[in-house]
């Protein structure tokens, strides 16, 4: 017999069934949640199935606002970005520097420089250093929105 006599001959013949696979078949814990013969039928057509989702009851768990959850919070660290300046050099000009060269920033001696938080400034201050490390002093709290219009003046 040939190889595809025999694939075809596997192909006709029955599946073996145990009594043993029969067993460890999961039984529905519930007799609503088992299939419908109309619901076997539209199982075998392809596409795909939807099924009602049964999910168990929450209890509220919400607290009262100043529950204390905040505390977990004001310890967190958070990454402040300080901003100095900005240059938009050529790309050629960027491929000549080298060890030594000086990129020219926008901002003047003097003038306040930005701090951010996750990307919004919140803050303008201005450069000090702190025994042998760089710091900013805070120099203002920008309100909320009032970096929109600072930009859109400028």
């Amino acid at each position: 017999m040939s190889q595809t006599e025999q694939e075809a001959a596997a192909d006709e013949a029955p599946e073996p069934t145990d009594a043993a696979d029969a067993a460890e078949a999961p039984e529905p814990a519930d007799a609503a949640e088992a299939p419908e013969p109309a619901e076997a039928a539209d199982a075998a057509e392809p596409g795909p199935q939807v099924q009602e989702a049964l999910l168990p009851e929450v209890e509220d768990a919400r607290q009262a606002p100043g529950g204390g959850q905040i505390d977990i919070l004001l310890d967190s660290p958070m990454s402040v970005t300080v901003c100095l300046g900005q240059a938009r050099p050529a790309v050629r000009d960027l491929l000549e520097m080298g060890p030594g060269s000086v990129l020219k920033l926008d901002r003047q001696v003097g003038e306040p420089i930005d701090l951010f938080l996750r990307g919004v400034r919140f803050a303008t201050g201005h450069l000090v250093v702190v025994d042998d490390h760089l710091g900013v002093r805070i120099k203002e709290i920008l309100a909320t929105g009032q970096d929109a219009e600072d930009a859109g003046g400028a």
